[in-house]
C-alpha cells in the first residue's frame, strides 16, 4: 500500500561540517506537512528531533548534537512519508582547546578549566607557563587534516604545555608555510625568553645575597665560639644571641612585607572570586538568561538549561549555589504558570496546544496540563455553542422587524390606491402566493439590495452555523484526546522519566470522563438545533435553556432538506473521526426526526397548494374533454415526492423513515388527506353558483394567446357544463391520475399505498356519482317533466281520437332536448356521451312506461298512437337503450292493446318511416357505431 507522499529527501546541509551544536539548515523536499508530521531527526546517527524547528516542506533548521561517527548522512521521518534518504552527508569535527585568554562563543568545559596562574602547589611543568604564541611570529594556521597528523605523530600532541609534546607537529600545525627567515626570528624570541627567566632567578638570588651571608656568618660564629669556649655559658649567651637575631630577623621581614603580603592575600581572594564567578556564570547568569528567553518565547532553550542546572546544582549543600537555584526555581514556577495559562488559553490551535504540555511535561509542571487542557476545550466547545444561539435569537428579533417594514411597503406599492393609471385590479393569487411565503417561511423577494442576508430563515442560517463550528472544533478536541492516550503529547524526555505511562494510565482512567465530554457536546448540539426547528421535541426546561425562538411559522419542506442535508454532512464528517458510532446515535435520531417533520410538513404544505388549485382552473377544455386541473394536481404530487427524495433515501447508518407505526399512519392520512382536498375542490368549482366564479386569476397569465378567449369561454359555461367537464376530470382522475399517484407513493417507498387509493378511489367515486345525478337531475327531469303535458295536449284523449297520422309534436320536441343533451356532452366529452343519454333515455322511458300504464283503457286509434309513439323513440334510441329502460319500453308496450289487423300494422310501420324520414337529420346523432356504446 503506498504512503499519500512521497518519503523525505535531504538534498542540502549548511553548514556541511562543525563541531557539535553547530546550528545547521536543512533543506530538501517532502520534509513534512507540519511541526506534527515530523517525528525523526538523525544527523550523523544522532537524534536532533528536540532541537528541530520545521520552517516549511524544504526546510528545517537544528543543532548538531553529540554523534559518535564523524561523518554520517542526514536522515528525516515524518508520519506522512515515512523515513527519508539523504544525497548529503555531514562532518562532525572534534573541537579545538581553547586557552584562558582566547576568544570564544562556544561552551567551555568548566571542569577541566583551573587558573595556573594561581595554583601554586601542583608542581606544574614550567613549559606550561609558556605563552600562547612561544615563537612570537605570526601564526598561520595549515590545512593539513587532523586524522593525517595523527596518525604521523601517534600519542603525540601539538599542545606545547602538553607532557607528550610534539615541536614538528607544532610547527607544521601552526607554521607550516611560514619563510625560513621568519623561522630564524622565532629561534631568537625563544632565546630571549629563555634568558630573560634565567636573569630573572639570577637576579632573585642576588637579592637575597646579603641575608644569606649574614645568616652565614652569624652560624660560622656560632660554630667556632662552641668549638673554642666547649662552656655552657657561651653556648647559653650564643643562643640567646641568635634568638634575638633570628625575631629581629623576623619583625622586620614582618614589618617589610606585611602590607606586601596583605595585597597579595586580597589579591588571591579577588582571583579566587573571579574564578568561581568564571566557572559558574551558567548558574549566576541563568535568571536573567530565564527571564529574556522567556520574553522572546525561547521556551525550549529555557528548559533546556533548567535541566542542566538541575543537574548540577539540584542537590548543591553551597549556600551561593541555592541563593541563586532557588532563583531559577521561582523563575521556572512562574513559566510553569504562564504555560498553564496560555494552554488553557481560547481560542488555541492543536499544535500550540501540544507544544505547551510539552513545555509543562518537560518542567514537571503539577497536576496533569493535558487533562486540563482537555477539560477547558470542552467547556470552550459548549460556551460557544450556547452564544452562537444567543447571537441568532437576537438576530432574529431585529430580521423580523426589517421583514414587517418590507412587506408593509410592497404592500403599500402594490395598493390600488396607487395604480391611477389603471383600473385592474391586484392579482389575488399573487396576493396569496405572497402572504403563504411568509407564512411558511420562504424567502421574501424585494426590489432593495440590502435584504440579500434575509433570504433564509434565521433557524436555517444558525444550523449551519452551527454544525460549522462543531465540526471545525471537535476534530482538534478528539485528536488531542487521542495524542493524550497514545503519549504523544510527550517529548523523550518525558518518556524516560516514565511520565509518558503516567500519562497514559491517567487517560486510561479517564475514558468514561471523555466519554461524558463527548456526549455532552453532542446533546447539546442535538439540543440546540430541536430548540429551533423541533421545539415541541424537547421537555419544558430544556426547551428554556436550548430554545428561545419565535416560532411564528414553521419551516418549509425545502428548508428542512437543506437543514437534513447539513446535519448528514456534520455526522459524516464526525464519523471520519472514528468517534465511536454510540456517542454519534444521538444525531442519528435527530435526522431521523427531521426527516420525519420534513415529509410531514411537505405533505402538510402540499395539502395547502392542492386547495388552492381551484383558483387556477381555467375550464378550458382539451380534445379529451379535460382541463389542466388533474395534470396540475399529478405534478404538484410528484413535484411533492421528487423533493422528498433526498429525505426519503436512508444514508449509511440511517433507518427508514417509515420504521414506526405512527409515522405510517400520519404520512397515509396526510396523503389520503391530500387526495380527498383535491377531490373537495372538483367539488366545489362543479357546484360553485354562477356568481361565485372568480376569473380575477386570470388576469395574472397576459401572455397567454387565447387569454379573451378562455375568459369568454370561461364566463358563458353554465353550471351543466362545470358538471360535464367535472364528471370528465373525474373520469380520467379514477383511471389515469390516481393511479400514477399510487406509483409514484410505492416508488419513493409510502407505506399503506393501497389503503390511500382505495380511500381516495371510494370517495372520487362517491363525487362522481353526486354530479352526474345532479347532471341527470338538470337535463332529464326537464324533458320527463315535458312529457305529460305534452300528451294530453288539446284535450287529447286516448278512448277517441282520430287516426294516427303521425308522430305528434310532444315526443319531436322531446327528442330534440334530447338531442340538445347529447350535443352538450359531445361538446364536453364524446367518452360521458353513452352514460349521460343511457340515464336520460332510461328516465324517459320509465315516465312514459308509467303514463301508459296509467291510462285505464285504449281506442284502436289510440292504441295505434300510443305504440307508434313508443316505437318511434325506442328505435330513435336503440343505441343508447339498457335492460332498464328496454324493460320499461316492454311494460309501456304490454300496456297497449295488440294491433289484430294487418292494415293496422302496415300504417305503423309506414309511418314510423315516415318519422323516421322526416327527422332524418335530427336523429343523425343516433346513429353511432356500436363500439360507441356504452358498457355497462
Amino acid at each position: 500500500m503506498s504512503r499519500a507522499r512521497q518519503p523525505p529527501l535531504v538534498t542540502g546541509i549548511s553548514p556541511n561540517e562543525g563541531i557539535s551544536w553547530t546550528k545547521v539548515t536543512i533543506r530538501g523536499e517532502n520534509l513534512g506537512t507540519g511541526p506534527a508530521d515530523l517525528i525523526g531527526l538523525t544527523i550523523c546517527g544522532h537524534n536532533c528531533l528536540l532541537t528541530a524547528e520545521w520552517m516549511s516542506a524544504s526546510k528545517i533548521v537544528c543543532r548538531v548534537g553529540q554523534a559518535k561517527n564523524d561523518k554520517g548522512d542526514i536522515i528525516v521521518t515524518t508520519k506522512s512519508g515515512g523515513k527519508g534518504t539523504s544525497t548529503v552527508s555531514f562532518k562532525l569535527l572534534k573541537p579545538e582547546k581553547i586557552g584562558i585568554l582566547d576568544q570564544s562563543a562556544v561552551w567551555v568545559d568548566e571542569m577541566n578549566y583551573y587558573d595556573m596562574r594561581t595554583d601554586r602547589n601542583k608542581g606544574i611543568p614550567p613549559l606550561s607557563l609558556r605563552p600562547a604564541n612561544p615563537l612570537g611570529i605570526e601564526i598561520d594556521k595549515g590545512r593539513f587534516p587532523q586524522k593525517d597528523l595523527e596518525s604521523l605523530f601517534p600519542g603525540m600532541s601539538a599542545d606545547f604545555t602538553s607532557e607528550n609534546f610534539s615541536a614538528a607537529w607544532y610547527l607544521i600545525e601552526n607554521h607550516s608555510t611560514t619563510s625560513f627567515d621568519q623561522l630564524k626570528t622565532a629561534v631568537v624570541n625563544l632565546k630571549k625568553q629563555a634568558n630573560k627567566k634565567n636573569e630573572g632567578s639570577l637576579a632573585y638570588v642576588k637579592g637575597g645575597l646579603s641575608t644569606f651571608f649574614e645568616a652565614q656568618d652569624a652560624l660560622s660564629a656560632i660554630h667556632q665560639k662552641l668549638e673554642a669556649d666547649g662552656t655552657e655559658k657561651v653556648e647559653g649567651s650564643m643562643t640567646q644571641k641568635l634568638e634575638n637575631v633570628l625575631n629581629r630577623a623576623s619583625n622586620t621581614a614582618d614589618t617589610l612585607f606585611q602590607e606586601v603580603l596583605g595585597r597579595k592575600d586580597k589579591a588571591d581572594s579577588t582571583r579566587n572570586a573571579l574564578n568561581v564567578l568564571q566557572r559558574f556564570k551558567f548558574l549566576f547568569n541563568l535568571p536573567l538568561n530565564i527571564e529574556r528567553n522567556i520574553q522572546k518565547g525561547d521556551y525550549d532553550v529555557v528548559i533546556n538549561d533548567y535541566e542542566k542546572a538541575k543537574s548540577l546544582f539540584g542537590k548543591t549543600e553551597v549556600q551561593v549555589f541555592k541563593k541563586y537555584y532557588a532563583e531559577v526555581e521561582t523563575r521556572i514556577e512562574a513559566l510553569r504558570e504562564l504555560l498553564l495559562d496560555k494552554l488553557l488559553e481560547t481560542p488555541s490551535t492543536l499544535h500550540d496546544q501540544k507544544r505547551y504540555i510539552r513545555y509543562l511535561s518537560d518542567l514537571h509542571a503539577p497536576g496533569d496540563p493535558a487533562w486540563q487542557c482537555i477539560g477547558a476545550q470542552h467547556q470552550w466547545i459548549l460556551q460557544l455553542m450556547h452564544n452562537c444561539k444567543e447571537s441568532y435569537v437576537k438576530e432574529q428579533k431585529g430580521k423580523d422587524t426589517f421583514l414587517f417594514y418590507l412587506y408593509i411597503c410592497n404592500a403599500l406599492l402594490h395598493s390600488p390606491m396607487l395604480e391611477l393609471d389603471s383600473d385592474v385590479r391586484p392579482s389575488p393569487i399573487g396576493h396569496l402566493s405572497q402572504t403563504a411565503s411568509l407564512k411558511r417561511g420562504s424567502s421574501f423577494q424585494s426590489g432593495r439590495d440590502d435584504a440579500w442576508r434575509y433570504k433564509a430563515p434565521q433557524q436555517v442560517v444558525f444550523v449551519e452555523k452551527l454544525t460549522k463550528l462543531v465540526v471545525s472544533q471537535l476534530p482538534n478536541f478528539w485528536k488531542l484526546w487521542v495524542s493524550y492516550v497514545n503519549g504523544s503529547l510527550f517529548s523523550e524526555t518525558a518518556e524516560k522519566s516514565g511520565q509518558m505511562e503516567r500519562s497514559k494510565k491517567n487517560a486510561r482512567q479517564r475514558q468514561n470522563d471523555f466519554k461524558k465530554m463527548i456526549q455532552e457536546v453532542m446533546h447539546s448540539l442535538v439540543k440546540l438545533i430541536r430548540g429551533a426547528l423541533l421545539p415541541f421535541s424537547l421537555r419544558e426546561g430544556e426547551l428554556r435553556q436550548y430554545g428561545g425562538w419565535e416560532m411564528k411559522s414553521e419551516l418549509s419542506g425545502q428548508w428542512l432538506t437543506h437543514v437534513i442535508q447539513t446535519v448528514r454532512l456534520s455526522s459524516e464528517s464526525l464519523t471520519a473521526l472514528e468517534i465511536p458510532n454510540d456517542m454519534l446515535q444521538i444525531i442519528q435520531d435527530l435526522i431521523l426526526d427531521l426527516r420525519v417533520r420534513c415529509i410531514i410538513v411537505t405533505l402538510q404544505h402540499t395539502a395547502e397548494d392542492i386547495k388552492r388549485l381551484a383558483e387556477k382552473e381555467d375550464w378550458v377544455v382539451d380534445n379529451e374533454g379535460l382541463t389542466s386541473l388533474p395534470s396540475q394536481f399529478e405534478q404538484c404530487i410528484i413535484h411533492s415526492l421528487q423533493s422528498l427524495k433526498a429525505v426519503l433515501d436512508c444514508k449509511p447508518g440511517e433507518a427508514s423513515v417509515f420504521q414506526q407505526q405512527k409515522t405510517q399512519e400520519d404520512v397515509c392520512q396526510l396523503s389520503i388527506g391530500i387526495m380527498q382536498g383535491f377531490i373537495d375542490c372538483l367539488e366545489q368549482l362543479s357546484t360553485k353558483p354562477d356568481g361565485d366564479i372568480d376569473t380575477s386569476h386570470l388576469s395574472v397569465d397576459v401572455s397567454s394567446p387565447d387569454l379573451f378567449g378562455s375568459i369568454h369561454e370561461e364566463s358563458s359555461l353554465s353550471s351543466e357544463q362545470r358538471l360535464l367537464i367535472a364528471l370528465s376530470n373525474c373520469r380520467y382522475l379514477e383511471r389515469h391520475t390516481f393511479l400514477n399517484i399510487a406509483e409514484h407513493f410505492e416508488k419513493h417507498g409510502f407505506q399503506g399505498v393501497d389503503k390511500i387509493t382505495q380511500v381516495s378511489m371510494e370517495s372520487l367515486k362517491e363525487l362522481d356519482q353526486r354530479l352526474f345525478e345532479m347532471y341527470i337531475e338538470f337535463k332529464a327531469d326537464p324533458i320527463v317533466g315535458s312529457l305529460e303535458p305534452g300528451i294530453y295536449a288539446g284535450y287529447f284523449d286516448w278512448k277517441d281520437c282520430l287516426i294516427p297520422t303521425g308522430v305528434r309534436n310532444y315526443l319531436k320536441e322531446a327528442l330534440v332536448n334530447i338531442i340538445a343533451v347529447h350535443a352538450e356532452v359531445f361538446t364536453i366529452s364524446k367518452d360521458l356521451v353513452p352514460r349521460v343519454m343511457s340515464r336520460v333515455v332510461e328516465a324517459v322511458s320509465e315516465e312514459l312506461s308509467r303514463l301508459m300504464q296509467c291510462v285505464s283503457s285504449f281506442s284502436k286509434n289510440g292504441a295505434l298512437q300510443a305504440k307508434l309513439e313508443i316505437c318511434a323513440l325506442r328505435d330513435t334510441v336503440a343505441i343508447y337503450l339498457t335492460p332498464e329502460s328496454k324493460s320499461s319500453f316492454k311494460q309501456a308496450l304490454e300496456a297497449l292493446p295488440q294491433l289484430s289487423s294487418g292494415t293496422d300494422r302496415k300504417l305503423l310501420e309506414e309511418l314510423l318511416n315516415k318519422f323516421k324520414s322526416s327527422m332524418h337529420l335530427q336523429l343523425t346523432c343516433f346513429q353511432a357505431s356500436s363500439s360507441a356504446m356504452m358498457k355497462t
